[in-house]
């Protein structure tokens, strides 16, 4: 059974400057987060990676660049990004064939309506997705204002009854129901990993338990999540706080609002920290001014984070 345990990257996804995937840098990228010791396992086509903008095509040729750098050390997990439960489930089977090691399944725009009161789509979404994989599956909760949320009787429901359902990406930004959460998933005949995605309150979601961080930020803070996360594991408070120190303001400038450009900040912060040559996304997402770009670098310069 593959582990989905412990500090997994998001990464980021380069372009050249006429869009399309760079692929020298991808792999340079993903090398520099598979080398950081700690590193568990590592998301590819998922919100870091843009994976709203890519081609079919090009989402398994991402995933087959990123299993060629793993090379089998890490789980490769591959985000599901699609609104239909048909096309969601042949990405999935793709996803398989291709050689991914587990699937990170994002929810169906379609639930936005109101899904909250029908909560059997949601279920019968992932249902559609496992039948078509033998995969384990990760379940993604969206924030407590976000019309694509899932209450915690939804999500108890996804993984108790569903098998492939192993693990949670907890993004509720709610830490009460982060907290119901995890306590109802605990209660649970199956292990269900709890993977915090809680960026901008990341110590917090850790101290009151989790099984691992799955986050984008990740792409730009690995080793300081991987020092974040022993330190909780050793219940090192003192420890954890000042490493959090370290993180919070860079989580603070990378998710400030609007918070779409989240992933856009983190590529400004690789490309003036020499880990990317360029910072290029993909519309409807549009270039950082300059003067966010010099709050980012004065930023990551305080922070002292790793140059490439």
């Amino acid at each position: 059974m593959v582990s989905l345990r412990g500090v997994i990257p998001a990464h980021l996804l380069p372009f050249t400057a006429d869009l399309e995937i760079d692929e020298p840098q991808l792999r340079r990228h993903v090398r520099a987060l598979l080398d950081v010791d700690g590193v568990t396992g590592i998301t590819t086509n998922a919100h870091a990676s843009e994976v709203a903008t890519l081609t079919a095509d090009e989402q398994r040729r991402v995933l087959d660049v990123v299993l060629d750098e793993a090379a089998g050390t890490v789980p490769v997990i591959s985000g599901v990004y699609q609104d239909g439960s048909a096309k969601a489930a042949r990405i999935a089977a793709d996803a398989e064939a291709a050689g991914a090691d587990a699937l990170l399944v994002f929810p169906s725009v379609v639930l936005d309506g109101g899904s909250q009161l029908r909560p059997e789509m949601a279920f019968a979404h992932y249902a559609a997705i496992a039948d078509a994989t033998s995969l384990p599956m990760i379940a993604f909760v969206y924030p407590s204002t976000s019309g694509l949320r899932l209450g915690t009787d939804a999500v108890v429901r996804i993984c108790s009854e569903i098998d492939n359902v192993v693990a949670v990406k907890e993004w509720s930004n709610d830490i009460v129901a982060y907290e119901r959460t995890l306590r109802a998933l605990r209660s649970l005949a199956k292990p269900v990993s709890v993977l915090s995605s809680f960026s901008r309150s990341l110590l917090a979601s850790l101290v009151l338990g989790a099984d691992g961080v799955l986050s984008g930020h990740g792409s730009l803070v690995v080793d300081l999540h991987v020092e974040l996360w022993r330190a909780v594991e050793k219940q090192d408070l003192a420890e954890a706080r000042r490493v959090w120190e370290r993180i919070r303001p860079v989580a603070e400038v990378c998710y400030d609002d609007p918070f779409l450009d989240g992933h856009n900040r983190m590529k400004v912060a690789l490309a003036e920290l020499g880990r990317i040559d360029r910072a290029h996304v993909r519309p409807p997402l549009q270039p950082v001014g300059a003067a966010e770009r010099s709050r980012i670098r004065s930023v990551v310069e305080r922070a002292g984070l790793s140059r490439g």
